[in-house]
């Protein structure tokens, strides 16, 4: 009977430390970029100053403080498509996005049409040890005609 238990207890430890393996991160918060001094200057839109993130069991919401003004972004995070609308200077762009997790990542990837072309982005959202947010953002070159343009940016949680 003893050793009964003992199994069951060891399984139930098995079986609570793989779902708490399998609980992806939680983004949330406030936070602010930390220059790169050494980084080229961004060609493109800047890296945004602030972020703040409002995370759920369903959806990843983004909003980016920039020179330009303050854009929103959802995102589900069961793989759906999340369809978004960006507005600057009297222009709409429709986005439409989709998430994917890789370990402890979250990949997002957002197709747009500029002038009828489509245009894919990818960003990938990840958390250290420390605490600290990583952003590495993947776009065409629009200025140059060469391959990808990938950029990093580090932020701070305020």
């Amino acid at each position: 009977m003893k050793r009964a238990m003992s199994l069951a207890a060891a399984v139930l430890i098995v079986i609570a430390a793989a779902v708490s393996a399998q609980t992806p991160p939680n983004f949330a918060g406030k936070w602010t970029l930390v220059p790169d001094p050494a980084a080229p200057a961004p060609g493109g839109m800047p890296p945004s100053q602030t972020l703040t993130i409002v995370q759920d069991a369903k959806t990843l919401t983004v909003t980016r403080t920039i020179q330009m003004g303050e854009f929103t972004t959802v995102y589900n995070l069961d793989g759906s498509e999340s369809k978004n609308t960006l507005n600057f200077n009297g222009n709409s762009i429709d986005q439409v996005s989709k998430t994917k997790w890789d370990g402890e990542k979250l990949i997002v990837n957002t197709t747009m049409s500029f002038e009828n072309t489509p245009v894919e982005f990818s960003m990938v959202i990840s958390q250290d040890a420390a605490g600290t947010l990583g952003l590495e953002t993947t776009r065409p070159d629009f200025q140059g005609g060469g391959g990808p343009i990938t950029t990093k940016s580090t932020y701070k949680k305020n």
